[in-house]
């Protein structure tokens, strides 16, 4: 299966982005604050290997903070190296987390 056939899916009632392939679930937490949403834990299980999946997770989660105007804090590492790597995202991350991204 190619990137392109994958679909980050909102689970409400797991907190988290996910994409499903066959039985493995790769998934990115997520929690939600009064003006911000919080990206704790990003897994990605071997079986998604080279499929860009990961990205696929952070784009999701930056698209729905985007839509609905909140600070992201990416608390995760793969989230953090992720925008800290594309100096465009900076402007979503809460102003307390910035410094930490350069």
């Amino acid at each position: 299966m190619s990137a392109d056939e994958l679909a980050v899916v909102m689970n409400t009632a797991t907190h988290r982005f996910e994409v499903t392939l066959g039985d493995d679930v790769a998934f990115a937490e997520y929690r939600l604050e009064a003006d911000s949403i919080v990206f704790p834990h990003t897994v990605v299980p071997e079986a998604f290997g080279g499929k860009g999946v990961g990205g696929m997770l952070v784009r999701a989660g930056l698209a729905y903070a985007r839509e609905h105007k909140l600070w992201v804090k990416p608390t995760c590492p793969f989230f953090h190296a992720y925008i800290a790597k594309r100096p465009e995202l900076h402007e979503l991350v809460h102003p307390t987390m910035r410094p930490g991204l350069a």
